[in-house]
């Protein structure tokens, strides 16, 4: 928390959606049961309170249903986060280990409630992948909701709010989020949550300014306290000074005016002055997101992360289950291409429903690929499922996390071993599927000439790359300053896989955050990408500053970049060459 002029006073969180609003704040308390006792029940006592617990979460469940089945136009593409939330409220981890602990320790519901999410939540805080990490935040929201029945705490009717305000919330779970009239609600702030959680998702296709993770902000604001929340920037601004508002009053109507003017011609091609054309597409995690790529302008899926549907349940999806949601994908997008990446988690401790041991250090062991290749069944079950599903239209494969030759000799040759058990089934499936891998990790970079005689493409997963390439945590506070897409060895990497692809004659695309940022677009181009994949939100800005530049330009700006030895150098030459550009555009807000 800073000071700016007197009395005006700046929190800084997470930017979970761009965009600026200006309003009166609107307090609502989320923040669940603060203390919960413990005590101990006798054992003739024990079934009445296990009745206790499936009571509260039969309220729950009815109160979800009850929210589902009202649920507003604006909301029905995200119905789906609501239906896992009911799906958690009788998942084994939770539901069946609750009450386990309350009969085997003695104990009253909501202290075994707590004492279960607790260790569900150890479990997954060293997960790295930010998605998968925010999973967490869904049983929290679910056991807040089952806690709240437990103890006959009051719940908040958001659909009652009945005049323009901006939320400030402990929390908001997604069916809390689904309540909300666009109309009434200008934005929401949280303490708690992240750019990743599904209530973040929501704020971003419905086009909602949020801030999220402020920690402090339900204890320093008060209802009807003037606040400005910039989130894009991540910034609050509580009581501001009238210079400010009129500072941000102008700010915001300059960022609505170039974001609809941008969407206006987010469905021309990413298409440079001098005829570079570039292909910019979007990440998805769900079938429900095709429409916002789409929206948004995008030329297909590069990323179709397939981890949701292996999350929060104790058992591995059926080859059908895989099959139908691929085929969705595939269908709606068809005939443009998406690019399915097989499932990519840090093994057993993500998915809930395995026995291996607790690994040390996550990120650097059974994951992605190499927890595929442990699994086969699992493997082979969604090979299978995308072989059939690809079928239906123009779709590619990827494998991530690829660090040696031997990883992709192994999982093309389980890739034919799915193909030859459907023809031996005669199920149709493509037979001329086209196979990528994922680039982050530094030795697949060191061995991209070999890599690229064996693969189809690669995708750049800069996250990642960065992240292991720079021995860096962006999750840790005292060294994620250090994280930066523009450091000198970060690009010098990407110019020699791309260099590599081109040499060898396969596509180069990337699917990390460097790819969703406007200002890292004269690099991209000028290393010679063909393909860009990123958040459906971003697909406009990017397209509109690939069509500012001349592809030759930013060739000639990659001699000096490369001669550069700090990312603050780099940053100042960008800044110097294109300013005008990204001044006139306006990209940040």
């Amino acid at each position: 928390m800073t000071k700016n002029t007197p009395g005006e006073t700046i929190l800084t969180g997470i930017g979970a959606s761009p965009g600026i609003c200006i309003g009166k704040a609107y307090l609502v308390d989320t923040g669940g049961v603060d203390i919960i006792n413990k005590y101990a029940i006798e054992g003739k006592k024990l079934g009445r309170e296990t009745d206790r617990f499936r009571s509260a979460v039969k309220r729950a469940m009815d109160e979800l249903r009850e929210i589902l089945e009202n649920i507003p136009e604006d909301f029905r593409q995200h119905a789906y986060i609501i239906e896992t939330h009911m799906a958690l409220l009788k998942d084994k981890m939770l539901y069946g280990k609750t009450i386990d602990t309350i009969e085997q320790d003695h104990v009253n519901a909501e202290w075994a409630l707590k004492q279960v999410v607790s260790d569900i939540q150890s479990a997954f805080k060293n997960i790295t992948d930010p998605y998968l990490k925010e999973r967490s935040n869904d049983i929290a929201q679910v056991s807040d909701r089952i806690m709240r029945c437990l103890t006959g705490a009051e719940t908040v009717n958001f659909a009652e709010i009945n005049k323009r305000v901006i939320l400030v919330a402990h929390d908001l779970s997604p069916a809390d989020t689904s309540q909300i009239k666009v109309d009434r609600i200008m934005g929401f702030i949280t303490d708690r949550g992240g750019k990743a959680s599904h209530t973040a998702i929501i704020a971003r296709s419905l086009e909602i300014p949020a801030i999220m993770g402020l920690s402090e902000a339900t204890r320093v604001i008060k209802t009807d306290d003037l606040i400005i929340i910039d989130g894009t920037a991540g910034t609050l601004i509580l009581n501001p000074s009238e210079q400010t508002l009129i500072d941000y009053e102008e700010r915001k109507n300059e960022y609505q005016a170039r974001q609809a003017a941008m969407t206006r011609e987010s469905h021309l091609p990413a298409e440079t002055l001098d005829g570079f054309r570039l292909f910019a597409m979007g990440n998805i995690e769900l079938p429900e997101e095709i429409v916002s790529v789409i929206d948004h302008g995008g030329d297909g899926i590069g990323l179709y992360r397939t981890e949701f549907q292996y999350m929060n349940r104790p058992d591995f999806p059926s080859e059908e289950e895989l099959f139908e949601k691929y085929k969705e994908v595939i269908e709606v997008t068809s005939p443009k291409s998406v690019t399915i990446r097989t499932l990519d988690i840090n093994g057993d401790k993500a998915l809930m429903n395995g026995t291996d041991p607790e690994e040390e250090n996550p990120a650097l062991g059974l994951r992605a690929i190499r927890y595929c290749l442990k699994k086969p069944e699992v493997f082979m079950t969604q090979l299978r499922a995308i072989l059939r599903a690809a079928a239906f239209g123009n779709a590619r494969i990827m494998f991530p996390m690829i660090n040696s030759c031997e990883e992709v000799l192994e999982a093309k040759k389980m890739l034919k071993a799915a193909a030859e058990s459907l023809d031996r089934e005669g199920i149709r499936y493509r037979k001329d599927i086209e196979i990528g891998i994922l680039i982050e990790v530094p030795s697949a970079v060191i061995m991209a000439d070999a890599l690229a005689e064996m693969v189809d493409f690669f995708s750049i997963g800069t996250n990642d790359l960065i992240q292991y390439a720079l021995a860096i945590d962006r999750g840790n506070r005292e060294v994620s300053h250090m994280y930066n897409a523009l450091n000198p060895a970060i690009i010098r990497m990407i110019k020699q896989v791309a260099d590599v692809a081109k040499e060898k004659g396969i596509k180069v695309t990337m699917c990390g955050e460097m790819a969703g940022d406007p200002f890292h677009i004269p690099v991209l181009i000028g290393l010679g990408l063909d393909e860009l994949s990123m958040n459906p939100q971003s697909i406009p800005a990017v397209k509109s500053m690939i069509r500012s530049l001349r592809a030759d330009d930013a060739k000639k700006l990659m001699q000096d970049v490369l001669s550069k030895k700090s990312v603050k150098e780099i940053t100042d030459l960008i800044q110097e060459t294109y300013g005008n550009i990204l001044s006139d555009k306006k990209f940040a807000a």
